[in-house]
């Protein structure tokens, strides 16, 4: 098959999880012998064509808009016309696949003018995100779902928690929704020599610490002022001796103002932007990796720790408490509650050879579950249903 897939962001842009997804699903595909032509946004330095494990990628460029909006106007506007070149170039297309509303004009009006199948990945929806519809963007952007959702011959999603929220808040049939999970390339994470372990460790806390980290946005859903709750209560039972890491981009001004007035300042470190061999390091020397979402449509954050070889601890929002299973690959405690996370993160740190059973499992689920070649396969199913309808 020759599928045309539109995402607006691939590495080196990099703004949520769409990015590892579409990069790390794809060689899979190839490797089935799909040729795959990827339009997304032009990066820096990056060139505008080359080819990536096998993808074609085309980075268009995007006028500067007054907003958001007037930007992702000019980005479907570039998309739609590169797409529109490659299709004519490159000859007859099978599918065109989109991932999530912000690539969805450009996707629905080259499916509309070259008759191509469309197959729209939806990611995360704008009711689930701020739990309800409350003014007129989200209503926007909840209108631009439902469309792509509308138009699309088959919509998938990253769990079963994703499948209910596209039906309810898309308005989409039950059989016209295939849930996929995201997958993790284990290999990636390699420990390092333990030399380099002990300098890195100590960069972050002193011997006798245990070093807790968040990784991801700093977003109200994602939870982290509620780990900065749970702190005063773990860092009592532990003596002191736990550093808290607060690693992502973004503004953290209202989550440090919160560690000063909780007097646990000198005990928290906000790196900001870790780049991603730098937090392949990280990830090898800590102790638990803390995700308390309010919202979670999958946590391919909780993967990277499974790969890790880090033990995990998770809110029950959303699609965490399918990739963790509670007591076996990691810790699931009750969504907005800083009692249950402060317990659970304990449970970890207090029993060493317990964490080490969580890694252990969490490890060899990696590739029960959450293989990519298997999750392509699962892809190419979608793809052949779609072309050979029964």
């Amino acid at each position: 098959m020759r599928i045309l897939v539109l995402a607006w962001e691939f590495p080196p842009r990099i703004i949520g999880g769409i990015a590892r997804h579409v990069a790390e699903l794809y060689p899979e595909m190839v490797k089935l012998g799909h040729e795959i032509h990827l339009l997304t946004v032009e990066c820096d330095s990056a060139p505008l064509y080359e080819i990536v494990e096998g993808i074609k990628v085309h980075r268009v460029g995007v006028s500067e808009g007054h907003d958001f909006f007037h930007w992702v106007v000019n980005m479907n506007e570039s998309m739609g016309r590169e797409g529109g070149k490659l299709i004519l170039a490159e000859g007859p297309f099978d599918l065109i696949h989109a991932h999530d509303w912000v690539v969805s004009d450009a996707a629905i009006a080259l499916n509309y003018h070259f008759q191509v199948p469309l197959i729209a990945t939806i990611h995360a929806t704008e009711y689930g995100r701020y739990n309800g519809l409350h003014n007129h963007t989200h209503y926007y952007i909840n209108g631009k779902e439902k469309h792509l959702a509308r138009e699309a011959r088959r919509i998938i999603v990253c769990s079963k928690y994703m499948q209910g929220e596209v039906e309810e808040t898309l308005e989409s049939p039950a059989d016209k929704i295939d849930v996929i999970y995201n997958g993790i390339r284990p290999e990636k994470k390699r420990p390092i020599p333990p030399s380099d372990a002990w300098e890195l460790r100590r960069k972050f806390a002193s011997h006798e610490e245990k070093i807790v980290y968040y990784l991801g946005r700093m977003s109200y859903e994602k939870g982290v002022d509620l780990l900065l709750g749970a702190a005063p209560k773990i860092l009592w039972e532990m003596g002191g001796n736990v550093k808290f890491v607060i690693i992502g981009g973004g503004r953290t001004d209202h989550l440090q103002r919160q560690a000063s007035d909780l007097g646990i300042w000198h005990q928290c470190c906000f790196t900001g932007f870790m780049s991603e061999a730098d937090l392949d390091k990280f990830q090898t020397i800590a102790d638990c990796a803390v995700f308390p979402s309010l919202y979670e449509p999958f946590g391919i954050v909780a993967l990277e720790s499974f790969a890790a070889r880090v033990p995990v601890v998770v809110s029950d929002a959303g699609g965490l408490k399918e990739v963790v299973h509670h007591r076996k690959t990691g810790i699931v405690t009750w969504t907005n509650n800083i009692d249950s996370l402060a317990s659970g993160i304990l449970e970890v740190l207090y029993n060493p050879d317990y964490a080490q059973y969580l890694v252990e499992n969490a490890y060899q689920d990696l590739t029960r579950r959450f293989s990519w070649s298997q999750l392509a396969q699962q892809t190419e199913a979608v793809y052949q249903q779609v072309l050979s309808p029964s």
